[in-house]
């Protein structure tokens, strides 16, 4: 009787300080996120807009460009990510001016450009429009008259014979491989881009070939900028371990292969299917995936954006705000670029009043108000809606009942009437882009289909 007596008053006090005793970890087998950081807040609803500052206006400066950051940010977005700023080599230049991705010095401001007091200017009038900077920045290698082949020719790769190379198998002939198995090239080259975060308050970074540089570089280096602040950082590269602990966007090359395939092969929304649910099912959902129409590489190597898309540019272009993924848009877009830019030359931007540029900003306004359309873990999944023209037509839902976003883009050069399976989308809506009513389903007054012609989308807000 006494040794039961103890084992329940023992029962008792171990009940009680369980009261007082944490929640028990969660096992192994909880799911994880896959990404270890924090994305900005600010990152979570934005719109990247590339900035060549020696194109963008007649000046080709800092200064000249301040006076268009009003413009846009009235135009809605949110990070302006500028090509390398840095002084340009001189020693194998290709061309007059040069490639900016050839860095005589990563410490300094190319004259060019301005001052490094009118670039300070110009990061302090962005903020001040409420729009963030990011630094375009070239880890890989540098110019062949960068101080540093001298200074320290053992953070360089080397040749059989023991020569300064370019990167191997490249054509950048203007540049010369860095050797990151060297940990002072790590230290001076971390430093650096602590640097410009500190001293002139960027906000991030565009990693050109990033894959190109080992993983533990970059996590190293995201780790001592955000003990500054809170950085957003975009990788030229397009694997998954870059979100984990360095890279907050990763390009999605694989859309953009995936759109232009759809309009070389005559039409079709598979290529595009596919690539979303190759997203959903093998990427993490945390990361984003940058999305564009256009960019320097491809202006300037590939050819002119409208051009490449023909009919069905627009149509790509609103596909890139409402489908997954964190957008990107070309300086000159907005104005009907119709031409390439010269790389290696000066050759400005006319300016104009676009057809699109209407377009990129209702777009913008869509994707800011509707959480649903916000970029990696904070918006929502894109849910198919099968209809019966399948095969032609992409059509989907973002976002809870009552708040859904509902898009249907006609992804060929006929036109095709879809009739909607299932009910994943009914509600009523308007149309985003003209304000007009309409209410999908069964019933009296609602439709079950629609009818778009070659090309032709349309996006629908939900509304109460």
């Amino acid at each position: 009787m006494i040794r039961r007596s103890y084992i329940a008053v023992a029962a008792l006090i171990s009940l009680a300080a369980c009261d007082d005793m944490p929640a028990a970890p969660a096992t192994k087998y909880e799911p994880q996120d896959y990404v270890q950081f924090e994305n900005a807040e600010w990152t979570r609803d934005a719109v990247i807009y590339q900035l060549n500052t020696r194109q963008f206006t007649n000046a080709g400066t800092f200064a000249a460009a301040q006076e268009h950051l009003p413009r846009l940010a009235d135009m809605g977005v949110d990070i302006i990510w500028l090509m390398p700023i840095h002084p340009i080599g001189e020693v194998n230049r290709k061309g007059e001016l040069g490639s900016p991705y050839a860095v005589k010095d990563y410490r300094a401001v190319n004259p060019e450009l301005g001052t490094e007091e009118e670039f300070r200017a110009f990061v302090d009038a962005a903020h001040e429009n409420g729009l963030k900077v990011i630094l375009d920045w070239v880890a890989n290698h540098s110019a062949w008259d960068n101080p540093l082949t001298e200074q320290h020719p053992e953070w360089y790769s080397r040749t059989p014979e023991g020569d300064l190379m370019p990167p191997q198998g490249t054509d950048w002939a203007d540049t010369v491989d860095f050797d990151y198995a060297q940990s002072g090239l790590r230290e001076y080259m971390t430093q650096s881009l602590v640097y410009w975060v500190r001293e002139f308050d960027i906000d991030g970074y565009r990693a050109d070939v990033a894959g190109y540089v080992p993983l533990d570089f970059w996590e190293t280096a995201r780790g001592e900028l955000n003990q500054i602040k809170p950085v957003f950082m975009l990788a030229e590269w397009q694997t998954r371990d870059l979100h984990r602990k360095a890279f907050d966007a990763t390009y999605a090359w694989g859309w953009k292969e995936a759109m232009q395939e759809t309009v070389s092969d005559g039409g079709g929304a598979a290529a595009i299917r596919g690539y979303y649910d190759s997203q959903q099912t093998t990427w993490p959902s945390d990361a984003y995936r940058m999305v564009y129409t256009d960019n320097h590489d491809q202006n300037s190597w590939d050819g002119v954006a409208s051009d490449i898309y023909g009919p069905a540019y627009e149509a790509a272009i609103a596909l890139s705000f409402v489908g997954s993924g964190i957008p990107l848009i070309y300086n000159g877009q907005e104005a009907d670029l119709d031409r390439q830019l010269e790389f290696f030359e000066k050759d400005e931007i006319e300016w104009r009043e676009g057809r699109y540029d209407a377009l990129f900003r209702s777009l913008i306004a869509l994707k800011t108000e509707n959480i649903a359309l916000w970029n990696g873990r904070y918006g929502a999944p894109m849910v198919e809606v099968p209809s019966s023209a399948r095969e032609q037509v992409l059509s989907f839902v973002r976002g809870e009942k009552g708040s859904r976003v509902f898009a249907v883009f006609n992804l060929s050069g006929e036109a095709q009437t879809a009739e909607f399976l299932l009910e994943r989308h009914t509600g009523n809506y308007v149309d985003a882009l003209f304000a007009e009513p309409v209410s999908f389903g069964e019933g009296e007054g609602e439709t079950s289909g629609l009818t778009l012609p070659p090309w032709g989308y349309k996006i629908h807000r939900e509304v109460p």
